[in-house]
């Protein structure tokens, strides 16, 4: 089955912290895809992820990264899927530097954004978006 939602984060490290949002997708029976793209080192990669995802299928991005967080606004400056935001608990600040980053994005480029190290949640409004859609999914949410 082709993968429903798309999952970015910026590095390797951050990887654990979407752990419990790829086991809720899971069990929603959610088909997902995790790949790693870090949008400093590498812009062009995010561009041809963001702008290819509809065509590969994918319905809901989720992009989750710590610090400045560019990754969510990046992604949803470049296409017009949902685009959730995982703001990432790290450094100095502990996550709230990533979490405003990730929330004051600018008209035309929204990202839905869900507590710091929120994956569960960002699992669950994935799956709600999907179930819009899905009767099948949308009875899977409520049982």
């Amino acid at each position: 089955m082709n993968p429903t939602v798309g999952i970015l984060v910026g590095s390797d490290t951050d990887l654990p912290v979407v752990e419990e949002c790829t086991v809720r997708l899971e069990g929603y029976g959610v088909p997902y895809e995790v790949e790693v793209r870090d949008v400093h080192a590498n812009p062009e990669a995010i561009s041809e992820y963001a702008g290819t995802a509809r065509e590969r299928g994918l319905k809901v991005i989720v992009c989750a990264a710590g610090m400045s967080a560019h990754l969510a606004g990046a992604v949803a400056s470049r296409t017009n899927l949902p685009v959730i935001g995982i703001p990432i608990a790290s450094g100095t600040l502990g996550g709230f530097d990533a979490l405003l980053a990730t929330v004051q994005m600018p008209e035309g480029a929204p990202v839905a954004t869900v507590a710091i190290n929120g994956a569960a949640n960002a699992a669950v409004l994935a799956a709600q978006i999907l179930a819009l859609s899905d009767s099948e999914l949308a009875e899977r949410l409520e049982g």
